[in-house]
């Protein structure tokens, strides 16, 4: 019947917006199914497929997964931050300096860090939304910013963290984020990620903020014109990033027990490669949490398969290349709204 051709192109569109929505975690399944079937083998068990190895892929995409959830705040209003890796270096520097130098305890070197962490995305959300320079400008600078200020504060070094109760040694606490727990079985990292992932979808599915983030990533002007607080929601969405980063980054220095300016180099790329292999628009306005943390964990296991396999490292490179460009011209197929 011709009057039922309407319904049926409305039906082909949502189930083809459907198969968008959901092509991060299609992507993971695939390459789950692929790391399975191509893991090598020792005496018939799956290497792949060990409780170890599946633990050890979630501690080694923690970082970028926690500073991807950060940008993607970002990225939902259209704009980008560059500076997250090197946020992460400098709070890794901040973490060993405060803790073996310093001696602070570690809630108050975690408080300080954290609050460096809002104040350097405070200022570079102001610098966007108020002074209306561009993201890409603004976070550049502050990728060069933070770079000197880690190297500044650590003197060009690395800043070593050793435990126990004399000067010069951290508090053992500290020590338990390169920890796993659950009968040593669950790394800390992870559960620190779990933890910032939850709150992170909570929050943009409960609150009027995430109405109002994802009307300026479709439409800025429209946004302003209904009333919506665009500086305002700009300038939080870089203090959520410039936190995560920050998190990230003492994060990094509980694993590695150091803190060095130069950690964190090019994660700012891999994270964004996460939220777009997730399915987030560069263009701001479509988007989600849970699809970040789906593009995360593809990108690890896809970095895992293939170190199981002693594939080149610069092979490596290329093949995780071309899965980014494919998950991007990905969305330049995806109908609009």
């Amino acid at each position: 019947m011709p009057g039922d051709l309407p319904a049926q192109r409305s039906k082909r569109t949502d189930t083809v917006e459907t198969l968008f929505k959901f092509q991060s975690f299609f992507g993971l399944v695939a390459v789950f199914i692929a790391a399975v079937i191509f893991s090598p083998r020792n005496d018939g068990e799956i290497l792949f497929l060990s409780s170890d190895n599946l633990f050890n892929i979630v501690r080694a995409v923690s970082e970028i997964g926690i500073i991807a959830i950060g940008l993607t705040f970002v990225i939902l209003i259209g704009g980008i931050d560059l500076s997250v890796g090197s946020v992460l270096g400098l709070a890794a520097v901040g973490s060993a300096v405060l803790l073996v130098n310093s001696g602070y305890g570690v809630w108050a070197t975690v408080v300080v860090v954290l609050l460096a962490g809002i104040a350097f995305g405070f200022l570079q959300g102001a610098a966007v939304a108020l002074l209306g320079v561009q993201a890409f400008i603004v976070t550049l600078a502050g990728l060069q910013i933070a770079r000197g200020l880690a190297r500044m504060w650590s003197g060009g070094e690395t800043v070593q963290i050793s435990y126990g109760d004399g000067p010069g040694q951290a508090p053992m606490l500290f020590s338990l984020l390169g920890e796993r727990t659950f009968g040593g079985v669950v790394p800390i990292p992870a559960l620190i990620f779990a933890a910032v992932a939850v709150i992170a979808i909570l929050f943009l599915r409960s609150s009027a903020y995430s109405r109002h983030l994802y009307a300026i990533g479709g439409n800025e002007k429209a946004a302003r014109l209904s009333g919506v607080p665009v500086n305002r929601v700009k300038i939080i969405a870089f203090v959520i990033a410039g936190f995560c980063a920050a998190l990230a980054g003492i994060v990094h220095a509980g694993q590695l027990n150091a803190g060095s300016p130069n950690d964190g180099t090019a994660y700012e790329l891999d994270g964004i490669a996460a939220v777009v292999v997730g399915g987030t628009s560069l263009a701001g306005g479509r988007g989600s949490v849970i699809g970040t943390i789906a593009g995360a964990l593809l990108l690890g296991i896809l970095n895992n398969i293939l170190s199981l396999n002693s594939v080149n490292t610069d092979l490596q490179l290329l093949i995780k290349g071309l899965v980014i460009v494919a998950a991007a011209a990905l969305q330049r197929l995806r109908p609009t709204a």
